[in-house]
Order: structure tokens, then C-alpha cells, then sequence
């Protein structure tokens, strides 16, 4: 029965992780289209994929917390808790909650990371247009002054 739960709450946490991953791909792709150079832009894209699976499956299936029912906690005279249909409904629900919470938590850090980046690369592109609309118009001032001449 152990094995049967450890399996089914891997297969829920799985799902879970995977619908999270599409519904996240637009946006995550679109982020990382804007941050980052064409060439390494789709490995970027796979890698968050792959992280969002792992978080996912990670978080979901919380090994530790299912050992419950195969060791006996406590004393010597303690008992495993048996798997009823309650603590069936309880379990599948704690993997899906535990699934969406490590998920939660790792895209708000990469979309934390990724407002810090957006602002960086803005604040670079406005300095550089600065910088070349300065140079443009030095060389129209010294073009309008040998044309005078």
C-alpha cells in the first residue's frame, strides 16, 4: 500500500508540475526573449521547464512525511499509521498543495530576478540611446559648422 502512495502521489505531483510548466511557458518565454541573446534563449527556456518539473516533483512528493507509514514514530509500543481512505484524500491533497508551493515560490524568485534584469537592461538601453543621440547631434553641430565655413 506504501509503494502504491509513494507512486501515485510522484504520478499527481508530475501532472501537477507539468500543466503548471505550459501554462507558464508564454510568459516565461516571453521574459527571457526580452532578457536574454537569441542563441542560448531556448536552452534558457528548456531549463526553466526542467526546473519547474523538479521543484514540482520535489515538493509534491515528500518522502520524509510518507515514511510515517512504514516506521512506527514514537516509542517502542508505537504502530505506522495505516493508510485509510481519509488519509488517502489527505495525502493527494497535501501533494498537490506542496506541488504548487515549491512551483509558486521558484517563479517568483525567477520573475523577482528577471524585474531586476529588465530594469538593468533598460536602464543600459536608455544610457546608450542617450549616448548616441549626444553623438549624433555633436555631428550635426560639426557638420552645420563646416558647412558655415
Amino acid at each position: 500500500m506504501f509503494l502504491t502512495l509513494l507512486l501515485v502521489t510522484l504520478l499527481v505531483s508530475a501532472l501537477v508540475s507539468l500543466l503548471i510548466a505550459r501554462a507558464f511557458a508564454q510568459p516565461v518565454s516571453a521574459i527571457l526573449k526580452r532578457l536574454i541573446a537569441d542563441d542560448i534563449f531556448a536552452a534558457w527556456q528548456r531549463y526553466m521547464q526542467f526546473a519547474i518539473l523538479v521543484v514540482g516533483i520535489s515538493s509534491g512528493v515528500r518522502i520524509y512525511d510518507l515514511e510515517r507509514y512504514i516506521t512506527p514514530l514514537g516509542d517502542k509500543d508505537a504502530v505506522a499509521l495505516t493508510l485509510t481512505t481519509e488519509r488517502w484524500v489527505l495525502e493527494l491533497y497535501r501533494t498537490i498543495i506542496e506541488t504548487l508551493q515549491g512551483i509558486a515560490w521558484m517563479l517568483l524568485v525567477f520573475f523577482l530576478c528577471s524585474l531586476v534584469a529588465y530594469v538593468v537592461v533598460r536602464l543600459a538601453e536608455l544610457k546608450h540611446g542617450a549616448g548616441a543621440a549626444e553623438r549624433q547631434d555633436a555631428r550635426a553641430g560639426r557638420q552645420d559648422g563646416d558647412a558655415a565655413r
